[in-house]
């Protein structure tokens, strides 16, 4: 078979193999059950490899994340009810601050789906508001309020949060969502 005749399935097998663990890790945080964000993920890139073709040249990884929130926001939208998981996902490094996670897994679980949402794509995908606003389908001040809502609700049901932001104790790796507790004290 040729590089003609594959229709780019050498480079989407390439473009999944590099992006599937982080973009699973994005839907685990978003839907907080390991089980729905595999499913999820898998929906996902079925429907990139449908449109593979059309998508390759651009920006796939941003085609698959709004994929995984728009779809993510459906089912919420169907079942109405969060998904509680008994573990956080797999750890590929390890774990500096136990505690601090499972407080920060603690309480974006009890927060509404589209906060969540909002906060993952902010804070853990490292987007603006704009790129937000784009992948969720929602206006940039939809982002803002979300996003200021988010961060106030997690200062109230989890206060440790804030107080270690506050005293530098959270961990200033890339993408950690406890830095965004930072923002509006």
């Amino acid at each position: 078979m040729g590089p003609a005749a594959d229709d780019g399935r050498e480079g989407y097998l390439a473009f999944v193999e590099s992006h599937q663990h982080r973009l699973l890790r994005a839907a685990y945080l978003i839907c907080g059950n390991q089980h729905q964000a595999e499913d999820l993920l898998q929906d996902a890139l079925l429907k990139l490899a449908l449109r593979w073709t059309s998508v390759r040249d651009g920006d796939p990884a941003a085609y698959v994340r709004t994929i995984l929130y728009r779809d993510a926001v459906s089912w919420w939208r169907r079942r109405r009810r969060e998904w509680l998981s008994a573990a956080p996902p797999e750890q590929v490094a390890p774990d500096r601050d136990g505690t601090l996670r499972l407080t920060m897994h603690h309480a974006l679980g009890q927060l509404p789906p589209r906060q969540r949402a909002v906060l993952v794509l902010r804070y853990y995908e490292d987007l603006t508001e704009v790129a937000t606003a784009e992948a969720l389908g929602v206006t940039v001040g939809t982002v803002k309020s979300q996003c200021h809502a988010a961060l106030r609700r997690l200062r109230e049901v989890a206060p440790d949060l804030a107080r270690d932001a506050r005293s530098g104790q959270v961990p200033a790796a890339p993408g950690d969502l406890a830095t965004g507790l930072e923002v509006n004290p």
